[in-house]
């Protein structure tokens, strides 16, 4: 029995299957499914497919210059070594690469817009033979004025047109509202550059059979990939499928294809054999992709009681002239906070510097660093607590819009953190707590990300000996989807959870929503519930019964006052559904964001500057859990990922040639074990009946959202320092106090 279930979520759900809890498999921090085959090293990763026949290594030449145009390229030093089997120089790669295209800078005459710009591929029986030949092919070219400085380029930045939001939104007479207001804040907050900086680096492997392309990645969106390589080799889709069953890590970073994937797929067809090509790590930072650096101005018009009436956050991002993406910092601030009168505003300064693209909370990791600096700069002034200003300016509605919360429990947040954390929201002089050489502070802010669904397939089969295989072209980036849709079919089939298998990453798979946008759960979870659904349907029709009133437990079903196996219902024959799932109204006509707070202690040394992190706890609400233990590492990840933005992580970049300095993990700082304490999370029970039929909404990226600027606002309780500019390293604090305490 096989067929197709659709169901678009225009209304809210009632109670469902997963409420009922039949099963006890949904919600609980089951452990990762695929865990034993990653701790045993048996996940096969993009580098570590084997495929048969002998297969080649690329290694990618790039630019040393920012900005240039090829005058000519020479690879006959390389081709002369031995072991080297071609040089592929082809602008599909780079062109590919940029997604939205450079100006064909492979080709002699063509255009190098940044520093580490793919040129061409060195093919060699090893890696090492393609490696040492690629420092033998000769590039000349006509150097180019290059731009590499957002805070020299800010005035001639521009509306780039809409991307993940408008780039300009508006509301009521925000510079009316603002010159009227008894209290004001207006403050420019800046943050760098960032790299996705996943543990795995890129890597593709291409195999040819005929004219169908086989390509071995690392990629979150498959079916995006599938398009995307397709176009960029000029050949039909049906023809290309990608595999990637586990991703080393993504952060956004993965996106879309890259230069190693087009080379690997034109090296192969060319040589009639597999091709590997993998970035090294400096090619990662100088190559792919990177976050935004921004120049954020927030301002606060405010009642001397410290009610809002005007709020702006206006953003200068930089990107490639080619790339209209921008950072879309203002993303939370136009439903966070209450007030009448309302600006956020994007501008895109061009640079000659490396794409930037999503990464980890696009938007919210950024723009509620600054907006949440703000907030606590603007409760000092006004002399009352960082909760109770929030508390003041609760809106009832989408404060842009006018639509209803599908659910909003950010004022529970903060007060479940405040009682674990021992808050005092009473106003404090900054430096007033120490211990010998430290300095104490304690600092708080909130977390919000809005909710976003994709459509979304998947198949489920239930076989007649009492077992589920769910499979869809879903990703994991080391999130738990496999465990997670393990979960919701055990859970609506009455399975034990080991009865269930999971397939994923291959493009012959019905189709997903991929990984990204913390979309992932929510999307392809829904379509792997509608396809049980299909499946239930099914049973309850060979049974005589409603669905309604079928219960499926421990591989029976129990309907009509008896209890039947599966294996007498299915006689022999599994049943097979489809599911597809969409999203409808209830998406349209509320508005979805998952909500949160952060608690932070840190203790800065009054003789280095140096900043230790000793209490962080973030309580969060993002509809159903579906897995603690998932859940909560996601979180992990993103106060680690706070730390990082809050205290070391930033690219770089030289002014003079776009060069990214540090860019290795030597040099590029991300936390580490020494500088992370026990880390605290609360997920509050909540159910969000309009965001899915699971009532889950996304949390991989909330935790990162706001963190840092708790940790921020706990260095200036404990110094009195405020430092606009992140990340705050200890040189910064310590300018602070030489200029007493005055923002820097």
């Amino acid at each position: 029995m096989s067929n197709v279930h659709t169901f678009q979520m225009n209304e809210r759900v009632g109670e469902t299957r997963l409420d009922r809890d039949v099963q006890g498999v949904i919600g609980k921090g089951i452990d990762r499914f695929e865990g034993p085959l990653k701790v045993s090293g048996r996940a096969t990763y993009a580098y570590e497919h084997k495929l048969p026949g002998r297969v080649a290594y690329g290694f990618i030449v790039t630019s040393g210059v920012g900005s240039a145009k090829i005058v000519g390229i020479d690879p006959m030093r390389a081709l002369s070594k031995a072991g080297v089997l071609d040089v592929v120089i082809d602008d599909r790669a780079v062109r590919a690469a940029a997604d939205a295209g450079d100006p064909q800078p492979a080709r002699v005459g063509g255009e190098i817009t940044h520093f580490g710009q793919p040129i061409c591929l060195v093919v060699a029986e090893t890696f090492e033979a393609a490696r040492d030949a690629a420092k033998l092919v000769d590039v000349t070219s006509e150097a180019r004025a290059g731009l590499y400085d957002l805070q020299s380029e800010q005035a001639n930045a521009y509306d780039p047109g809409d991307g993940i939001m408008p780039s300009v939104i508006e509301k009521g007479d925000f510079d009316k509202a603002f010159a009227a207001s008894e209290v004001t804040l207006d403050a420019t907050y800046t943050t760098p550059s960032q790299s996705h900086s996943a543990m795995e680096p890129h890597a593709s492997i291409a195999s040819w059979e005929g004219e169908k392309l086989t390509l071995y990645g690392s990629y979150q969106l498959i079916q995006v990939n599938v398009g995307q390589l397709a176009k960029a080799l000029g050949v039909d889709k049906a023809n290309v499928e990608i595999v990637s069953p586990y991703i080393g890590g993504g952060f956004g970073g993965k996106l879309g294809i890259g230069p190693e994937a087009v080379y690997a797929a034109i090296a192969a067809k060319t040589l009639g054999r597999p091709v590997k090509v993998a970035l090294t790590r400096a090619q990662v930072y100088q190559t792919t992709s990177r976050r935004s650096d921004t120049i954020q101005r927030i301002r606060i018009g405010a009642s001397r009681e410290g009610v809002i009436e005007a709020i702006a956050h206006d953003t200068i991002t930089a990107n490639t002239k080619e790339d209209a993406f921008f950072e879309p910092a203002g993303i939370s601030t136009v439903f966070l906070y209450g007030g009448a009168n309302r600006q956020v505003t994007h501008k895109k300064a061009d640079v000659n510097v490396l794409l930037s693209s999503a990464m980890r909370a696009p938007g919210e990791a950024v723009g509620m660093l600054a907006l949440e600096n703000a907030m606590d700069e603007l409760a000092e002034q006004l002399g009352i607590g960082p909760i109770a200003l929030r508390k003041l300016n609760e809106p009832e509605v989408d404060p842009q819009e006018g639509l209803p919360f599908s659910s909003r429990m950010l004022i529970e947040c903060m007060d479940e953190g405040a009682a674990r954390f021992g808050w005092s929201d009473a106003p404090v002089k900054p430096g007033a707590k120490r211990e010998g050489e430290w300095l104490i502070g304690h600092g708080m802010s909130t977390a919000s990300r809005k909710n976003m669904l994709m459509k979304s397939s998947a198949r489920v089969t239930l076989s007649a000996e009492g077992t589920a295989h769910v499979e869809t072209d879903m990703t994991d980036i080391g999130t738990g989807t496999y465990t997670i849709l393990q979960q919701i079919a055990a859970e609506m089939l009455g399975l034990p959870a080991e009865k269930v298998t999971v397939e994923l990453g291959h493009s012959t798979l019905p189709p997903s929503a991929g990984s990204g946008g913390s979309w992932g759960a929510s999307s392809a979870g829904s379509s792997v519930y509608v396809a049980c659904e299909g499946i239930i349907e099914k049973i309850a029709e060979s049974l005589g019964v409603s669905p309604s009133d079928l219960t499926l437990k421990d591989g029976t079903a129990i309907g009509g006052n008896k209890q039947t196996a599966f294996a007498d219902i299915l006689k022999g024959e599994p049943i097979v559904v489809t599911g597809t799932f969409k999203p409808g109204k209830a998406y349209k006509e509320t508005h979805q964001a998952s909500y949160g707070a952060h608690f932070c202690e840190v203790r800065v040394n009054a003789v280095t500057g140096e900043t230790r992190v000793k209490r962080l706890l973030t309580v969060a609400a993002a509809g159903r859990i579906l897995n603690e233990k998932t859940a909560t590492s996601q979180c992990y990840g993103g106060q680690i990922f706070g730390i990082g933005s809050a205290l070391m992580e930033e690219l770089i970049i030289d002014p003079r040639t776009g060069l990214m300095v540090n860019h290795d993990l030597a040099e590029y700082h991300v936390p580490v074990n020494a500088d992370v304490p026990q880390l605290e999370v609360v997920l509050l029970p909540e159910r969000d009946t309009a965001a899915s039929p699971l009532a889950s909404k996304g949390i991989g990226e909330l935790a990162i959202s706001g963190v840092g600027a708790a940790i921020t606002n706990a260095i200036y309780d404990a110094t009195g320092v405020r430092v606009r500019d992140y990340p705050m390293t200890l040189d910064k604090v310590l300018a602070g106090w030489a200029t007493k305490g005055k923002a820097s």
